[in-house]
């Protein structure tokens, strides 16, 4: 049984509003405050407290901050996630959500990644929104998120731009190949944080078959005349084929004969910044005696159609095949063991409740050899037997 969260966007999602959420389902607030401490940012004051929207009650989650509008850039905000003191995968997934509201925003404004400035995404609240995010599912420790289609509006709207119509260009950009709907309304309901988080955490589709443990409620700002305006959120397990876990996933693939290596590389990072879940290359002999490559990117299925133009657009490849896999999967953990040279990360591998294997960190064990000057392959040894009473436990 895998841990499983459904999202249901009633009245949309936005950042605190998953926050919310997240506390109302059971996340500790003063855990999450405590990591958003790893960040190089003051100025903001937490509040998680009960309302209720048309009779609900659930939990409004509200960041207040001393400076409004401070302007970053997206290259200072992605370096300031590099370094904060978060576990890798929580530190990777913040990183991963502001990359889509970049991307977006270039695309919106014309202009390159690297000099995207933020307003109100680069504002102290809606880092500590994203961040939170990726801090508050790590603490909840749900393996799978699934989300109903998200409902867009319309009209317009007054950001630091202007009067920008809705959907907020952004948010439409970071949507782009995820399912939504009208939601028949003139307010703002799926902002481009929002958006960001859902696109990147979850895969869309209906209620999947689940035994529902939990039921939470994250309350929006306003007060809104013709739906509550809260996320909910259902929290379960499902039941997954065979052993780990599972799900689907999209599988990419192409054959090029007349690619520079150069360009694969490039083409390997871009497939990954926008989502691929994995890009692997295998030789091939093709026909006229030509060495070739086999192009293969594992995708979320709400993301392969915009991964395959994006493999047509930057490569050589003039088709690609599309076809969907089930993918069966070991549960995976965060943890910390000790070492000689000090803490390290690690991936904990489980099937089931049993745990089958322990990776060290990559980051971590680089950080331990240069701090040590002991070669990585031995750090990684010392690493691993740091881990081997985390293997004692499968036997009692």
């Amino acid at each position: 049984m895998s841990p499983l969260l459904y999202l249901d966007p009633v009245a949309g999602i936005a950042g605190d509003m998953f926050l919310g959420l997240l506390v109302d389902l059971g996340v500790d607030p003063a855990a999450l405050e405590d990591r958003l401490h790893a960040l190089p940012v003051s100025g903001y004051r937490l509040e998680s407290r009960r309302e209720q929207r048309q009779g609900i009650s659930g939990t409004r989650f509200e960041v207040s901050i001393d400076e409004q509008h401070h302007h970053r850039t997206w290259a200072g905000i992605d370096k300031m996630l590099a370094a904060a003191a978060l576990p890798e995968a929580t530190r990777d997934l913040a990183r991963r959500i502001f990359r889509r509201v970049g991307v977006a925003e270039a695309a919106v404004h014309g202009v390159p990644l690297e000099t995207v400035h933020f307003h109100e995404v680069g504002a102290v609240d809606s880092i500590v929104d994203i961040v939170g995010a990726a801090i508050g599912l790590e603490l909840l420790g749900a393996e799978r998120v699934v989300c109903a289609p998200l409902p867009l509006s319309h009209g317009t709207v007054t950001c630091a731009h202007g009067t920008f119509p809705l959907p907020a260009p952004a948010t439409l950009e970071i949507l782009k190949g995820c399912p939504v709907c009208d939601a028949g309304s003139d307010k703002e309901l799926v902002t481009p944080t929002g958006a960001a988080i859902a696109a990147e955490i979850a895969t869309f589709g209906p209620l999947p078959e689940m035994s529902v443990e939990r039921v939470g409620y994250g309350i929006g700002e306003r007060q809104l005349a013709d739906r509550p305006n809260l996320l909910r959120g259902i929290l379960g397990t499902a039941a997954a084929a065979g052993t780990g876990t599972g799900d689907r996933v999209m599988v990419i693939e192409s054959h090029i004969d007349d690619a520079n290596p150069e360009w694969l590389g490039h083409l390997q990072e871009r497939l990954l910044a926008e989502g691929a879940l994995d890009v692997g290359y295998g030789a091939l002999q093709m026909k006229k005696n030509r060495p070739g490559v086999r192009v293969t990117v594992v995708a979320p299925p709400e993301r392969a159609e915009r991964l395959a133009r994006l493999l047509l657009r930057q490569s050589s490849a003039s088709g690609v095949r599309l076809f969907e896999a089930r993918r069966l999967k070991l549960a995976r953990r965060q943890a910390k063991v000790a070492t000689p040279l000090g803490e390290a990360e690690v991936k904990l591998l489980f099937d089931g409740d049993e745990l089958v294997r322990v990776t060290p960190e990559f980051e971590s064990c680089r950080r331990l050899a240069e701090a040590s000057g002991l070669p990585l392959p031995e750090v990684y040894r010392l690493v691993e037997r740091g881990a081997d009473p985390l293997f004692a436990q499968n036997e009692r």
